[in-house]
């Protein structure tokens, strides 16, 4: 029971990483864009690329991220067979 609430926690924790990695990114992008918009007088097209730039990104985070818990849940259940077995 201790070992499934562990496992739960693990990848409630991911799924918030990830959903807060994907809007840091895309705020960071379009903050960036907006104040070089407003220095550079520019307007819209820093705003415009870096928010493009910030979504690609938070796509990229979510990519990473969720190929490591992958990782991390298939060492997990290899780790949970090989014990069943007597391996060590």
């Amino acid at each position: 029971m201790a070992d499934n609430n562990k496992q739960l926690f693990k990848t409630v924790s991911c799924l918030s990483s990830v959903g807060i990695s994907r809007v840091a990114a895309t705020f960071i992008g379009l903050a960036m864009g907006f104040y070089l918009d407003r220095w550079l007088e520019t307007s819209p097209w820093f705003t415009l690329g870096f928010l493009l730039l910030g979504i690609a990104s938070g796509f990229r985070n979510i990519f990473i991220l969720t190929t490591r818990e992958l990782r991390r849940q298939e060492q997990d259940e290899n780790e949970k067979t090989d014990s069943k077995h007597g391996q060590p």
